[in-house]
This record gives structure tokens, sequence and C-alpha cells, in this order.
């Protein structure tokens, strides 16, 4: 059991922790993606340089790290989801590979880790979080309560461990979010268009 908690530890935070959105910034050479628009690495902020397919393949990475951390959790013991995908969480927020170990805010990696779970529920997710965007144009609110109301569907309709783990996320989700929760409440959050 040792050995299975440290390789799930292992991969969750190594795979997590890739930082996407500088791997892409440098390959479509988007100069510093800590002097664009929100300073963060994540998709978003690689949108706000205006090359979406940059941010696409942004996305999508993160979402497939998350995903093959979970699977490879799959196969090493299921019993441990919620500990990998908090790692994973952890890791893309806190990433090992930049030096102030300032990464993205988890919400794609955490669309990975749903999807790795739960299929339909991603859906959801992705389109709840479509619709408060397109009226908003604010992606962290978007995400704020796409992801959170992921955590109200497992309560309904999920075993409570999976109902656990989405409450686990959401806390890093609320943690990561913190300044932007100040400026939705103040009303100065950015709009990305």
């Amino acid at each position: 059991m040792t050995l299975e908690i440290f390789l799930i530890l292992y991969f969750s935070y190594l795979l997590g922790s890739i930082p996407s959105g500088v791997i892409f910034s440098k390959l479509f050479s988007l100069g510093d993606l800590r002097n664009i628009g929100s300073g963060n690495i994540g998709a978003t902020n690689v949108f706000r340089s205006g090359n979406y397919f940059a941010a696409i393949l942004t996305l999508l990475l993160d979402l497939f790290k998350a995903y093959l951390a979970i699977s490879i959790c799959y196969i090493i013991n299921s019993n441990l989801i919620v500990l990998s995908a908090s790692i994973i969480l952890l890791g893309h927020i806190f990433p090992i590979w930049l030096t102030n170990l300032r990464g993205g805010k988890g919400f794609a990696s955490f669309l990975g880790i749903t999807f790795a779970i739960n299929s339909l529920l991603v859906f959801i997710v992705c389109l709840i979080w479509i619709l408060i965007f397109l009226k908003t144009k604010m992606s962290s609110l978007a995400t704020l309560i796409s992801a959170h109301l992921s955590s109200l569907y497992s309560i309904i309709f999920l075993e409570l461990e999976t109902t656990v783990l989405f409450l686990i996320l959401n806390i890093i989700i609320i943690f990561s979010h913190q300044e932007n929760i100040k400026r939705i409440v103040k009303g100065t959050e950015n709009k990305v268009l």
C-alpha cells in the first residue's frame, strides 16, 4: 500500500504539474505568459495572447494530463482516486517545473479528472461553463459556478466517495480563485472578451 501511495503521488503530481501554457507559449512564440493578461499560465491567459489555437492546445493538454493521471491511479489502486485528483490539481496550481511554483487555476485539469470519473458530468460542467461565460464573459465566474454545480450533481446522483472527491476539488478551486472571487465581489473582475 505504501508503494501504491508513493506511485500515485508521484505520477499525479508529475503529470499535474506539466505547465502546458508555458510549453505552448514557447512553441508559438507568444512571450512570457506572466507578462500577459492575468499573468497566469492557464488556457484562459493563453487565449488572451490572441493565439486561440495555442489556447485550445493548452486546454487539451491540461485536460489530458489529468485524465492520464487518474487512469494510472485506476490501474494502481482505484481506492486512492481522491488522493490522486487532489494532487493533480495541486500540481497544476504549484508546478515544480517553474521557479516561482505559480501555475494555472486548475479548471482544465478539473475537467480532465471529471472526464475520467464521469463523462456525463464533464459534459454538464462544460455546458454550464459555456452558458455562464457567454452571459458574463468572465472565465473565473463560469469556472466557479460550473465546478461547484458538479458537487451538487454528485450529491444527488453519485456515490459518497465521488461526492467527497468533488467537494475537495471545489475547495481547491476556491483557493486558486480567491483573488478572482474578491474582484467578482467588487465588480472589477476582468472579462475575457
